[in-house]
C-alpha cells in the first residue's frame, strides 16, 4: 500500500516553523500593518481596544514574544526594578513574591539577580544594573554601608530588612526587631521558661537588634544570670551547629530557645528531633520572619511574623518616588511585626 501523503486532503500536517515568529508575522496574520502591531505591543495610543486584543490574540497563536531588551530600548527610560535576593534564604524568596504585584501595578518590568555561594552580592548586583535596572531593591543585603552609598550615589536604592547607621542616600523598608524579639521573650516567660538560650545572627540584617533585645528582656524579667547567647547565622546549617553545641555541653539543656531567623529555628529542630529532644515538652524553639516553611504542617513554628506584603509594597512604592523625583532618597519606613504562636513552643516540663 502506498503511504499516504500527509499534505493531502483535511489531515494536512503544518510544516514546522523554522524560525522564530516576528512582529511582521503578527501583522501579516491580521493584515494590519507592521507599526499598528508594534503601536499595541509598545503600549502607544493609536490602536482601538478591540485591535489591542485581536493583535494580542494573533501573538499569542503564533507563539511571539516581543524583544524585551528592544522594547527597554525603544521606550529610553527601561521600567525595570533589579531585585537582589539571597536563593536560600525563605524569607528573601517570599519579599520577591510579593514584590511582583506592585511592580505590575506600578508599570515596572522586575530583574532578579541572587547571591548564591559562588557568587557574592557584588556580583549580582552589576548584573542588575547591567540589565538596565532604574532602580534597586536590595533584600537583606550584607554588603558594607559604604558600598551600599556608593550605589545610591549612581541609581535609586531601597534597602528591606537591614538598619544602616550612617546616612546613606538610600531609602530604608524595614519591620521593628527589637519589639518583636522582646515579644519572644515575653511570650516564654509568660509560659513558664527561664532558662532561655538565644542563637543569634552574628553580623546578618536584624541579627544585632534581635539580639541586643533579648538581651534588654531577660534582664527586664530579673533573669540577667539565666542570659546565654549561642553564636550563629541565618541558616539551617547555623541552626544545627548550635543545637549540636547545646547537646555536647555538659550543662542541661535550656527550656526554650530563641533563633535569630526560622532558618536557623528548622535546623535547630532537626537536630534536637534526631537526638530524641522532644518539642516543645522539653525544648520549645521560637524563630523570626515567619517564612512560608514556618506554617508547614511538619514544621508548625511559633515564629515573628513580618509584614512582607506591606514591606513589599512599600519598597517598590518608595523606588517609584525617588524615580519620579517626587521626593529625595533618605527615608526609613518601620513596620510592627507579630508573634503567631504555633507547635514548638509550650509550657516547661518539670526537671
Amino acid at each position: 500500500m502506498t503511504p499516504r501523503n500527509p499534505r493531502q486532503g483535511s489531515d494536512r500536517i503544518p510544516a514546522p516553523r523554522s524560525r522564530k515568529p516576528t512582529m511582521a508575522d503578527v501583522a501579516a496574520e491580521l493584515g494590519v500593518s507592521r507599526a499598528l502591531v508594534s503601536l499595541v505591543f509598545r503600549d502607544q495610543p493609536g490602536a482601538s481596544p478591540e485591535t489591542r486584543e485581536r493583535v494580542f490574540e494573533a501573538a499569542a497563536r503564533l507563539g511571539y514574544k516581543p524583544d524585551m531588551a528592544a522594547r527597554l530600548l525603544a521606550r529610553g527610560r527601561s521600567k525595570v526594578l533589579g531585585v537582589l535576593f539571597t536563593a536560600r534564604n525563605p524569607h528573601h524568596v517570599d519579599l520577591v513574591e510579593a514584590i511582583y504585584p506592585t511592580a505590575e501595578e506600578l508599570g515596572y518590568d522586575l530583574v532578579l539577580s541572587a547571591a548564591v555561594p559562588s557568587r557574592d552580592e557584588h556580583k549580582a548586583i552589576e548584573a542588575l544594573v547591567g540589565h538596565r535596572s532604574e532602580a534597586l531593591l536590595l533584600c537583606g543585603p550584607t554588603i558594607s554601608e559604604e558600598d551600599i552609598a556608593d550605589l545610591g550615589a549612581r541609581l535609586p536604592v531601597v534597602v528591606l530588612g537591614r538598619h544602616l547607621k550612617g546616612s546613606a542616600a538610600v531609602d530604608i523598608v524595614t519591620s521593628y526587631d527589637r519589639p518583636g524579639a522582646r515579644e519572644v521573650v515575653d511570650h516564654l516567660v509568660g509560659l513558664g521558661h527561664r532558662d532561655i538560650a538565644h542563637v543569634d545572627g552574628g553580623s546578618r540584617p536584624g541579627a544585632p537588634e534581635r539580639r541586643r533585645a533579648y538581651r534588654d528582656a531577660m534582664r527586664a524579667h530579673g533573669l540577667a544570670d539565666r542570659i546565654r547567647i549561642i553564636p550563629g547565622n541565618h541558616t539551617e546549617e547555623g541552626g544545627q551547629d548550635a543545637a549540636r553545641t547545646m547537646l555536647a555541653d555538659d550543662a542541661t539543656l535550656p527550656t526554650a530557645v530563641f533563633a535569630s531567623n526560622d532558618q536557623c529555628a528548622i535546623g535547630l529542630l532537626d537536630v534536637f528531633t534526631r537526638a530524641g529532644v522532644k518539642i516543645p515538652e522539653q525544648v520549645s524553639i521560637v524563630g523570626y520572619d515567619d517564612s512560608h516553611i514556618a506554617g508547614l504542617s511538619h514544621i508548625d513554628l511559633t515564629t515573628v511574623r513580618q509584614d512582607v506584603p506591606r514591606l513589599a509594597r512599600l519598597a517598590v512604592e518608595a523606588a517609584d518616588e525617588q524615580l519620579r523625583g517626587a521626593r529625595e532618597p533618605g527615608a526609613t519606613l518601620k513596620l510592627e511585626s507579630k508573634l503567631v504562636v504555633r507547635g514548638t513552643s509550650g509550657p516547661p516540663t518539670q526537671r
